[in-house]
């Protein structure tokens, strides 16, 4: 079954830019640990941290952190996601958790191929009926192995389970759908926006990184006001690998 992406803000940092503005105060003021959070008016933290991204000063926006729920991805996108090490993991796994009917993510150029879609669906259906059958097997096996080593019916069949899908899960595809939770402070989600949100990047993770963007904004917009490909804020890096669309760019990102 085809599966969609789903991003769900589920906790962040209280009142994050007034955090932020204060760590900065710290910085350039003599206020002491009990009164930094005094006197941060709204206009006060958009001074202060219109200042601090003006100046690039970025150690003060690592103390606000956010966390996302994501579900409706492949793995091959989460392969891409975990690269990004300054942040934190927790995401369902195929040794403990069995595929009996896994969902998948198509990819859009597969589905526009004439008979692309019916292809890639059968594939995907193939895959669960092999997953199937070595899981069933292997459980099996394992079952019978167990009680033989004392193991009672009921708990040989529970550790045979996990035995028999640690081993079947080697013949799922990349398309397989999956759930992460991810916590990233404001400035590995900046650079995880410039790169992700990029037109070079790859399409399932650009979406990802683009609705991610979208719920930042809605709690923290002063901090996220330039997030997106580098290009938002300055020449596209990309030198001669440019997708030449710096001003669409600019304009899509300016809205989200």
């Amino acid at each position: 079954m085809e599966t969609r992406l789903s991003v769900t803000l589920i906790q962040h940092t209280p009142d994050p830019e007034k955090l932020v503005a204060a760590a900065a105060k710290l910085c350039y003021s003599k206020a002491g640990a009990g009164e930094i959070m005094d006197d941060l008016t709204d206009d006060n933290v958009e001074r202060f941290l219109t200042r601090l991204m003006d100046m690039g000063h970025a150690s003060p926006i690592e103390h606000a952190s956010f966390t996302f729920a994501i579900e409706g991805v492949s793995r091959a996108l989460t392969h891409q996601l975990v690269r990004h090490r300054m942040a934190s993991f927790s995401q369902k796994s195929q040794r403990y958790v069995a595929e009996g009917q896994f969902s998948y993510v198509i990819p859009p150029e597969i589905k526009a191929l004439p008979d692309g879609e019916k292809i890639f669906v059968e594939g995907m259906e193939n895959a669960q009926k092999t997953y199937d059958s070595l899981a069933q097997r292997l459980i099996e096996k394992y079952t019978i192995e167990l009680m033989a080593a004392g193991l009672s019916e009921k708990q040989a069949a529970m550790a045979a389970e996990k035995q028999g899908i640690e081993d079947a899960r080697f013949v799922l595809p990349n398309a397989c759908e999956t759930k992460i939770v991810t916590t990233m402070n404001t400035r590995e989600l900046l650079h995880f926006f410039n790169q992700r949100c990029c037109n070079r990047a790859q399409w399932e993770i650009r979406e990802l990184a683009t609705q991610m963007l979208k719920e930042c904004k809605k709690v923290a917009p002063l901090l996220f006001k330039n997030g997106g490909p580098r290009c938002v804020e300055g020449p596209c890096p990309e030198g001669s690998m440019t997708c030449g669309q710096i001003v669409e760019v600019r304009e899509k990102f300016k809205h989200i």
